[in-house]
């Protein structure tokens, strides 16, 4: 009975111990983890407190985190972009909105640049293939996700999936892709961030009580990160942004024998600026024959419409502009002269259109007020004689323009049919 009696003892030792053990194991192995996702107006980088709910999302992981007792052990930032759109453009839109998020999170947290890691998933073709399976109202769900299976395994070998892509914007006449564009397509355009904390000892404050960590108003769509391929990234560089930049000539100028040339820069945005210039010198004194004109025009553009939205610099825009012209006209009779500046400022509305890979075509109309003296003459026992002086006050259209812009800049061309790059 003694020797009994010493076994329970002692068994009941061993299990309080292990017990105890177990316990404090599980105190020390304890890991906290929080995440949040934020969303990205159609192709825009900056963080918008005001769309869905990312000042509230914010709001969250700003005044949520451990205290003392705990430290971060790993931050991983995802950023994201939905399908349309050129692959360059996708890829510099995801590594931006990453990027800003973790910028924007380490003005309240001292988040180490060491322990960080950035996946960039550019065109997220998994995120929309999850997001079609999820959803049991998608039109021709099953056909679509094969294809969507198909594009998701070719671009996860370094493939473009291009055939595929088109298959899919084609499917039963677009409607499945339509359906894609308008429900799916905003929650693709996300960035994500996880933070994964470790306890490690007694808080320093001992009146700090542990903050909840509750992921119950967050939006995010969870992945599985372990087959992600992730890298530690410093800022990006500059360099590596796309430039979008267009030379252009006026065609219907070219084609009156009015030489011209014009630059437009994309500011951001959905802005650009443009500058015009237009030369031409031709005489023949024995036939009276003049055809000389110089001057230009510097305009601002704001732009908008779907094209726009996925790639700079095409589709509708509209802008406030300025001009300055000289000129001299005759054609064996009556001739024009303004030798002196005329100026003029108006409004345009045009639309550009892709033509090829690296062209598009430019159709713009301008109408407003010109303003500016000349003098009629006439060609007379070989002299010029002067008739009278008039003060020109236009109010019209005073500029038309069917331009052939050639882009120029890294990233800056147009999807193949089919969205292929």
């Amino acid at each position: 009975m003694i020797i009994l009696a010493s076994v329970n003892n002692i068994s009941r030792k061993l299990l309080l111990f292990f017990l105890l053990f177990l316990g404090i194991t599980s105190v020390f192995a304890q890991e906290l983890q929080d995440s949040v996702s934020i969303y990205f107006h159609q192709g825009k980088t900056n963080i918008d407190l005001h769309f869905r709910q990312n000042g509230q999302v914010l709001n969250h992981i700003r005044t949520n985190r451990p205290d003392s007792s705990f430290v971060i052990r790993k931050i991983l930032i995802i950023g994201g972009a939905s399908p349309e759109g050129s692959i360059p453009l996708n890829r510099w839109l995801s590594e931006q909105r990453a990027e800003n998020l973790f910028a924007y999170i380490k003005r309240y947290h001292a988040f180490p640049d060491s322990l960080k890691r950035f996946v960039f998933l550019g065109r997220d073709w998994k995120g929309l293939l999850q997001l079609t399976e999820n959803d049991a109202r998608m039109p021709y769900r099953q056909e679509t996700l094969d294809v969507l299976r198909e594009i998701v395994a070719e671009t996860g070998n370094g493939a473009d999936g291009a055939l595929k892509i088109t298959e899919l914007q084609q499917l039963h006449g677009g409607v499945p892709y339509n359906y894609m564009y308008r429900e799916f397509f905003p929650d693709l355009r996300n960035s994500r961030i996880y933070v994964w904390y470790e306890f490690v000892g007694k808080s320093h404050s001992a009146n700090a009580p542990m903050r909840g960590l509750s992921n119950e108003i967050l939006p995010v769509r969870m992945l599985d990160t372990t087959h992600l391929k992730t890298r530690s990234l410093p800022a990006i560089s500059a360099s590596r942004k796309p430039i979008f930049l267009g030379i252009k000539t006026n065609v219907l100028y070219d084609l009156l024998l009015i030489p011209n040339i014009g630059v437009e820069v994309y500011l951001g945005r959905n802005w650009s600026a443009s500058a015009n210039w237009m030369y031409a010198w031709w005489k023949s004194d024995r036939r009276h024959n003049y055809w000389r004109t110089y001057g230009g025009d510097v305009e601002i553009r704001r732009w908008f419409g779907k094209r726009a939205e996925e790639k700079p610099l095409t589709g509708h825009h509209a802008g406030v502009y300025g001009q300055i012209v000289t000129y001299d006209f005759e054609l064996g009779g009556r001739g024009y002269l303004g030798d002196k500046w005329s100026y003029g400022a108006g409004i345009s509305y045009g639309y550009a259109l892709p033509v090829a890979r690296r062209l598009n075509l430019d159709f713009t109309l301008a109408v407003g007020y010109l303003r500016g003296k000349y003098k009629e003459y006439l060609p007379i026992d070989d002299h010029y004689v002067w008739q009278s002086t008039r003060m020109r006050n236009w109010v019209g259209p005073t500029k038309l323009e069917v331009s052939l812009v050639w882009l120029i800049g890294r990233g800056n061309f147009n999807a193949r049919k089919g969205g292929r790059s």
